[in-house]
């Protein structure tokens, strides 16, 4: 485990310790079992890449530990609009304030301005988070491999279940892919960065792709920058796309997805 990612699930422990004071688990149970709006992430990926058609999960991200601030003009509410307009097929908000500036309010903020399935890009490690999703409005959780046990990835993904969302399991390496399918979910995201020294190569998806069963769905993450990434993915039949930073640069990042996909 990376040293900036073992900082960040330390400090994700304190900020889970503080947050079950204020506030019980039974009582956020409450309010994400009352919520009957859960948007199909999932199926909304697979329909589009059973198709053939590209799925991109735009990102809605201001910073990032590495970046430092991405984006100083950041509006969730314009951002998701604009993704729903320019052809995204669901959105990922991240929500860890601490090391990438985001909030749980950018979710819901996200999540009111159009009807997008939305992926709460967080650091999960406790039951009590899944909730907190839900009760936030999240369609999907990211459980990070290289994170979590495998009783903990196990817990995390039958209490996901449980409240009638999905799962993205991300992964780097064939290891880390060997554990994640002895989970259930369909979702596997292919992480092209590496998280030891940040370097990112689109062959990092390429070269998992043989060892991914039919059953399951690629999602390649980090890296794409231009619609010959995506086309360099198509040709290796990878249909599923998370695409943030390429795009928060961008002065309309809807547009910027469209440039992406080659539709304008």
């Amino acid at each position: 485990m990376s040293d900036i990612l073992e900082k960040i699930l330390t400090t994700k422990k304190e900020e889970i310790a503080v947050l079950k004071q204020m506030r019980s688990e039974i009582d956020l149970l409450a309010e994400a079992n009352a919520r009957n709006d859960v948007r199909g992430f999932a199926n909304a990926l697979i329909s589009t890449i059973h198709r053939k058609e590209n799925a991109v999960i735009a990102e809605i991200k201001k910073a990032s530990p590495s970046k430092g601030v991405i984006r100083e003009d950041f509006n969730p509410i314009e951002i998701a609009t604009t993704y729903a307009n320019n052809g995204a097929t669901c959105l990922s908000v991240l929500t860890d304030r601490t090391y990438f500036q985001g909030s749980p309010d950018y979710l819901r903020q996200a999540r009111a301005s159009c009807s997008l399935p939305v992926l709460r890009k967080d650091f999960i490690i406790d039951p009590y988070q899944i909730i907190n999703s839900r009760a936030l409005g999240a369609d999907c959780i990211l459980l990070i491999v290289s994170a979590l046990s495998d009783a903990q990835l196990n817990e995390l993904e039958a209490a996901t279940l449980e409240l009638g969302m999905d799962a993205l399991i991300e992964v780097h390496d064939h290891t880390e892919l060997e554990r994640a399918l002895n989970l259930k979910s369909p979702l596997i995201g292919i992480n092209n960065r590496n998280l030891r020294n940040f370097e990112v190569s689109l062959d990092n998806t390429i070269k998992l792709l043989n060892d991914i069963p039919t059953d399951r769905v690629v999602i390649t993450e980090s890296g794409i920058h231009t619609h010959d990434d995506i086309t360099l993915m198509n040709e290796h039949n990878v249909y599923g796309f998370l695409v943030g930073e390429s795009l928060m640069r961008q002065e309309d990042p809807g547009k910027g997805l469209a440039l992406l996909l080659g539709k304008s």
